[in-house]
């Protein structure tokens, strides 16, 4: 099982038809076209945009290589926690993805934590090309205070996010069921939540055409 839904799942030939256009838009060049360390560099953008969010380590990096089949489009950082930058890539002049800085990462200072919050609620709240939040969560480690921050942040912005698990592959069924049920009911609890929950790992290449086929769809 690769999703979790709150409404019922679309019927077969409409599921088909959106793992197609996933394909589609995935199988077009992408590519890495602007880095920004400061908000006032960004420029508006006439493409819907999607960010992914997550802690350090969850694996955003093996994640966006995953989607769009490029092993080395995205590099996670060698110091965790270190990069804090937003960096862009153009899915076949369709799409942006945006890969935000890791959050939580424990060596960092309060004021450097603080500082990573306002900016992404900067980012978060004046962008409005920004269509939807991928929050990446690690299957194999608990909720922590640092993804509730991030969730309330969301929802203060008033911005949509979808949680994905990552990492899924090294899960018992059992443990995976259970992690899926926990993880829904996090979701009921915030009003900015997207109701389909993504199970993933980018190793197994599990829940990859479904999470394209979601993303293609934000570009309709």
């Amino acid at each position: 099982m690769t999703e979790e839904y709150l409404n019922s799942p679309s019927d077969e030939v409409e599921e088909q038809h959106n793992l197609e256009a996933g394909r589609l838009l995935f199988a077009k060049e992408a590519k890495f076209f602007f880095g920004v360390q400061r908000l006032n560099q960004l420029e508006p953008s006439s493409l819907p945009e999607v960010a992914l969010a997550g802690r350090s380590n969850v694996g955003k990096s093996s994640l966006i290589n995953a989607i769009t089949g490029r092993k080395m489009l995205a590099r996670a950082s060698s110091e965790p926690g270190r990069t804090k930058q937003l960096n862009f890539f153009d899915i076949g002049g369709k799409l942006v993805l945006v890969d935000m800085p890791g959050y939580g990462f424990a060596k960092a200072s309060k004021s450097v934590k603080d500082d990573w919050q306002k900016m992404m609620f900067s980012f978060l709240r004046g962008r409005p090309s920004l269509q939807r939040v991928l929050l990446l969560m690690d299957a194999n480690i608990e909720l922590k205070q640092a993804d509730r921050d991030v969730m309330k942040m969301l929802n203060r912005a008033a911005v949509t996010f979808q949680i994905v698990l990552t990492k899924c592959d090294g899960l018992s069924a059992e443990r995976l069921k259970q992690k899926q049920q926990e993880m829904m009911q996090v979701i009921r609890s915030h009003t900015a939540a997207y109701p389909y929950l993504r199970i993933t790992s980018s190793k197994a290449n599990l829940g990859i055409e479904q999470l394209r086929a979601d993303l293609a769809r934000l570009t309709l």
